[in-house]
């Protein structure tokens, strides 16, 4: 007898890993947060605008505020080992929304293994958000004859809580 092969375009994967270091400043520490980026990456992060101009807190529109790379395929994966273990390998429930989408914040990156203080850097705290995904997602993004996901293919809370138990051991409280 056979065994029962499960569909292999309802698996769940890493679609990106989003690392943002927001400043609130522009200047000598972004690009501080810029290097960082690039040394936890190993790519060149791109700058963010601020929206709106706040001045209680010196942030003014189109000032950069904020450096932000996006991580994609195997070193996504590398690289999401190495953030979750800084938390301990353990996330809140509430990290998850219906979509199979998680975030959450690195409060310091010294909390990474391997990384060391350097005190001409200094300390950035950074969030990290996790895009879900399956095979076939691509309908939605592609230029010619796009689509919607259909609802039975959209990743749900319960299935990304289990590819975080499963396939990289993070305790989901």
């Amino acid at each position: 007898m056979e065994a029962v092969q499960e569909n292999p375009m309802r698996e769940v994967r890493i679609g990106k890993v989003v690392i943002n270091i927001a400043v609130g400043k522009s200047g000598e520490r972004l690009e501080k947060a810029a290097k960082l980026l690039e040394m936890i990456t190993g790519q060149k992060p791109s700058q963010r605008k601020a929206k709106k101009t706040i001045r209680g807190f010196g942030i003014y529109r189109g000032e950069p505020i904020a450096v932000v790379t996006t991580l994609r395929k195997k070193k996504a994966l590398e690289i999401l080992k190495l953030l979750l273990q800084a938390k301990g390998s353990t996330l809140k429930a509430s990290s998850f929304d219906e979509r199979g989408n998680v975030s959450f914040g690195i409060k310091e990156h010294i909390d990474i293994p391997g990384m060391k203080y350097d005190p001409e850097i200094g300390i950035f705290g950074m969030d990290v958000c996790v895009q879900l995904e399956r095979p076939g997602y691509r309908v939605a993004r592609r230029k010619r004859a796009r689509s919607k996901v259909g609802k039975n293919h959209l990743v749900t809370k319960e299935e990304a809580i289990n590819f975080f138990r499963n396939v990289l051991g993070v305790e989901v409280k």
